[in-house]
């Protein structure tokens, strides 16, 4: 390793190859690879039930993390690499429970690939507490930042080779289906970046997602505003956009585009949410996150006013599209607030009941 690589990669490296290390002894948790019982630890259990996905795309590790977290590793074929997942299983893992994906935000919830060094739904919200009591999985993958979780037309230099539909509709379910004992029905839940990308996730895989959230997002992504957003969020992570949907008369635009085929989202449950943008009951000192610090929360008030501003433009474009299609969904327009954790947490809560509604039906 050379002597320059950062010390947050160093860490990274290391915390992969003790995990790997730990799941080929058997030792991490005090258990060895075979058939673990039902009182086995998840990780081991899941280990020893999952299957690869039709491309071989596989479960490569599981290990215990901090409180009810299980670090899973899965190698993405498509991706060519292996994809840090964090999982929330459910409170009665004896017994199978639907699934509910959470997608992050424009740095795909750590910028290292390691969950807890990043801003995502369980460093910043009370997901892990939340959803303690359902019986539900709660599935967040780590990492495609600037990437709209989507698959690119074309490898970039700066960032990559993203895969994010092909990973999410057809290679992770598989494997997480297969490692959980679920009952394959899920919902996809995401912010920001996200939130646009929930929406073709369910239209290209409807079989995959019978419920999609989607919180604070411009979800038409093709018009001259969407382009302007999403050239914005790639060039900002130093990548083209070009190498996403080509130029901006290439026909992938339209196709990435879930306003544009919105006729496909029929029969799937949708909930949309976003504020206005003008500061809100946690746009405070005293808010999550701000820690009394003055300069946190004029970011927050300023920049993201902006950005729930704008979301807010967006969702009521999709809303009007809906009705005019007469496609059913919960549209939660706050008076006030913007985009920040806080509020998101809030909307994860309020769109619970019909995420899990349509999970159960």
């Amino acid at each position: 390793m050379s002597a320059g690589k950062p010390a947050r990669g160093r860490a990274r490296c290391a915390r992969v190859a003790a995990l790997a290390l730990a799941v080929v002894l058997g030792c991490g948790d005090g258990y060895a690879l075979g058939e673990p019982g039902v009182d086995a630890p998840i990780p081991a259990r899941a280990l020893a039930a999952a299957q690869p996905a039709d491309n071989g795309s596989r479960l490569v590790s599981a290990g215990q993390g901090p409180g009810r977290v299980v670090d899973l590793m899965v190698h993405s074929e498509a991706m060519g690499r292996a994809v840090a997942v964090e999982v929330l299983p459910a409170v009665d893992n004896s017994r199978p429970a639907p699934t509910l994906y959470l997608l992050n935000g424009v740095d795909g919830g750590s910028d290292t690939g390691i969950w807890s060094d990043g801003d995502n739904w369980l460093t910043k919200t009370d997901a892990e507490e939340f959803f303690a009591d359902k019986q539900v999985n709660v599935v967040m993958p780590i990492g495609g930042g600037a990437s709209f979780y989507t698959d690119w037309r074309a490898d970039d230099p700066q960032l990559g080779r993203h895969r994010w539909t092909t990973f999410l509709t057809e290679e992770l379910p598989a494997v997480i289906d297969s490692a959980l004992s679920t009952t394959a029905v899920n919902a996809v839940a995401g912010l920001s970046m996200a939130a646009a990308a929930v929406f073709q996730l369910a239209i290209e895989a409807p079989e995959t997602f019978r419920a999609v959230a989607s919180y604070s997002g411009c979800v038409r992504t093709s018009d001259p505003r969407g382009q302007a957003l999403v050239d914005a969020i790639v060039l900002g992570h130093q990548g083209d956009p070009r190498n996403l949907w080509g130029s901006p008369t290439d026909p992938l635009w339209a196709a990435n585009d879930p306003y544009l085929r919105a006729e496909e989202l029929r029969g799937t449950a949708i909930y949309v949410s976003t504020r206005n943008g003008w500061p809100g009951p946690l746009d405070t000192l005293d808010g999550p996150g701000i820690d009394g610090n003055p300069v946190t929360l004029a970011d927050q008030v300023v920049l993201g006013g902006v950005l729930d501003a704008v979301a807010h433009s967006c969702t009521q474009q999709l809303r009007d599209r809906l009705r005019e299609l007469n496609i059913p969904a919960t549209f939660d327009f706050r008076p006030s607030g913007t985009h920040s954790w806080g509020y998101w947490e809030q909307d994860l809560h309020n769109s619970w009941p019909l995420l899990a509604g349509a999970m159960t039906d």
